[in-house]
């Protein structure tokens, strides 16, 4: 309860967006859409949402530079997402950092770098896909256009990123001048560029870093091919366009404060994004549900599988983050 201002209002937006919803979705015909859904499409997507976890834990991998053993890197992703889907605040970022400094003798603060930048090159590979489905969804003219100026700014991004990589040491001392006036605002944000710069030394290491590009966009490509079955699924007549669309809101969906797993947030952007291309509420929330339900399939066995070699429990592992956060506070 002491935490109750950092969990509430995220909390809150998820009950908001679940009653909205609720309210304007007829859900004896989604059940219909589900029932009407192809079911060859969905099974092919539940397989290669197995494959994407796979090839996620070897991205990780790659940015720990092969260090851990790829099993206990796919164990620990497993169980960081099963971890996200139910316990607040994202702790299965710390979670699968924490579970793999023990398995690996890799130390903690070497590992969670490697999740900021991850998840920084997520941010910018979304931002990318959803902007370029974007032109395409309002019919605006020049779209193929529109979207080669959307790769190029992410090249520059990348650019940027290396810049930052070879210089971090003069971007830290900027940032602590600048924000000498706020305290708190040094002592966070500090924290977090050190650990982001530490993660972004991998753009310094050209091979490295072109071993870590390559299996993100190929993970990223079987994730828009599964999502994009699961919505050929329930609407035939769909597009590549619309799978990118709804993936790409499904993204920031995500990333919005709210209840454990993003519940309502995540739902509400790709119900609303293929809302938004078809007019067909009942049938988007259908594949939101889907995406989700996909979402603990395969962080439920992998993770689970993971719990269970180690011995633990959900529960046993949250107060051994409570009280790793207390002892790092």
């Amino acid at each position: 309860m002491k935490d109750i201002k950092r969990w509430l209002p995220g909390v809150l937006v998820s009950i908001v967006l679940i009653a909205v919803i609720l309210y304007f979705v007829d859900l004896r015909a989604m059940l219909e859409a589900v029932r009407k859904a192809d079911f060859r499409f969905l099974g092919v997507a539940m397989a290669l949402s197995f494959v994407w976890m796979a090839v996620r834990a070897k991205v990780w991998q790659t940015l720990l530079r092969d260090k851990p053993k790829y099993m206990d890197v796919l164990y620990s992703e497993g169980e960081g997402y099963l971890l996200n889907n139910f316990l607040p605040f994202r702790l299965g970022e710390l979670g699968r950092a924490f579970l793999l400094s023990r398995k690996s003798g890799m130390l903690f603060s070497e590992i969670l770098p490697t999740i900021v930048i991850e998840r920084a090159v997520d941010l910018a590979i979304s931002a990318a896909v959803f902007l370029a489905a974007l032109p395409f969804v309002v019919g605006a003219a020049g779209a193929g256009r529109i979207g080669y100026i959307v790769g190029g700014l992410v090249i520059v991004g990348l650019i940027v990123m290396f810049i930052l990589a070879r210089n971090n040491q003069w971007a830290l001392d900027l940032f602590h001048k600048l924000s000498a006036r706020w305290p708190s605002l040094q002592k966070f944000g500090g924290r977090f560029l050190e650990s982001f710069f530490a993660g972004l030394t991998v753009l310094t290491d050209g091979w490295l870093f072109a071993r870590f590009l390559f299996w993100m966009l190929l993970d990223w490509a079987i994730g828009l091919l599964a999502y994009y079955l699961m919505v050929l699924a329930y609407f035939p007549h769909a597009t590549p366009v619309w799978g990118m669309f709804g993936i790409g809101a499904a993204a920031f969906g995500g990333a919005i404060p709210s209840a454990p797993g993003a519940i309502g947030t995540f739902d509400g952007a790709i119900a609303g994004a293929l809302t938004l291309l078809s007019g067909d509420q009942a049938r988007s929330l259908a594949v939101a549900l889907t995406s989700r339900l996909y979402n603990y399939l395969n962080s439920g066995v992998i993770g689970g599988i993971g719990l269970m070699r180690e011995g633990e429990t959900l529960s046993g592992v949250y107060k051994e983050l409570m009280s790793f956060r207390t002892k790092s506070e």
